[in-house]
């Protein structure tokens, strides 16, 4: 699958939340998009991300985007994970990682020389009419929200 660019169409996609409702691309037309991929609930790195996107959600709001932060695991993760971490953006559960392979947020891997397949750290913006403004590809949890927010800007 070929790497998305800035200007490439997101790939659609319909995805349980965490809330229970189905979302799509569509639903979120006339938003800027801020829709990150991560690994899984409840660890470290990955709690670090949200909590840091949940702290800057008013910055965010005032650049008119949505947070959205997708991963394999399943609605029910996603709601004990939000409120145990009092956490205030929306979680997409994708479980058959289809989503995430159209990112191309999912595939090869190397952690201490092993290679495996697995979620790719992965920020997208995506701008009101549906097309990626910006990509960052296997980002380091701490910091990078701020980081994508000083992009926006």
């Amino acid at each position: 699958m070929a790497e998305l660019k800035t200007g490439d169409p997101a790939p659609d996609f319909s995805l349980e939340g965490d809330d229970g409702k189905v979302y799509s691309l569509s639903d979120f037309s006339g938003k800027k998009l801020i829709l990150y991929f991560y690994p899984k609930d409840n660890t470290p790195g990955c709690t670090t991300e949200a909590r840091e996107f949940t702290a800057l959600v008013k910055e965010y709001a005032e650049e008119g985007c949505k947070i959205i932060g997708v991963s394999p695991d399943s609605a029910a993760s996603h709601k004990k994970f939000k409120e145990k971490q009092n956490l205030d953006i929306l979680l997409l559960s994708d479980p058959d990682k289809i989503c995430a392979a159209a990112f191309g947020a999912y595939g090869e891997k190397k952690n201490y020389g092993v290679t495996y397949t697995g979620i790719i750290r992965s920020t997208f913006v995506i701008d009101t009419d549906g097309t990626v403004l910006k990509v960052f590809k296997n980002v380091k949890a701490k910091g990078h929200a701020e980081k994508v927010l000083c992009e926006l800007r």
